[in-house]
């Protein structure tokens, strides 16, 4: 399973976005595909506060543009969206502790987490920090196409 984070997300949500373009062109066949694919609830909750964040975007997404896009990927065939249940803790805790982030880098950790408690075989993001993780496999489609 493949598991996306929030910047690819936004890129393909929102237009200004200077890798618009590309992030559909990765992500469309991966959730209209017939492999599993999933995303972290975290990554949602993230992906709501930066589309709609006046200070990020000059047209900032309304509440509602952002919540049909996601429920737009809640309809995707094989999408699974990723949160704690039982055994959590410990694998949070072990990558944590493996990692030695602290501070704001406990959010990556809490989503590298979930990605491998749910058996994730690669985390596609942007964002170089979650190489902080080796335990997990990390990929950015946005390059080398």
């Amino acid at each position: 399973m493949i598991a996306v984070d929030t910047n690819l997300l936004v890129y393909s949500h929102h237009a200004e976005s200077q890798n618009h373009a590309t992030a559909i062109e990765v992500l469309k066949p991966l959730f209209e595909g017939n492999d599993a694919c999933a995303i972290p609830w975290p990554c949602v909750h993230e992906f709501v506060g930066v589309v709609t964040n006046k200070k990020i975007f000059d047209a900032p997404s309304t509440l509602s543009e952002a919540f049909k896009f996601v429920e737009s990927m809640m309809g995707a065939p094989r999408m699974q969206f990723l949160s704690e249940s039982h055994g959590y803790y410990e694998k949070f805790r072990k990558v944590v502790t493996s990692s030695k982030v602290t501070g704001s880098r406990v959010h990556d950790a809490r989503i590298a987490a979930l990605c491998l408690h749910h058996g994730v075989r690669e985390l596609w993001t942007a964002d170089r920090d979650f190489l902080s993780f080796p335990q997990l496999k990390v990929r950015n489609p946005l390059i080398n196409l």
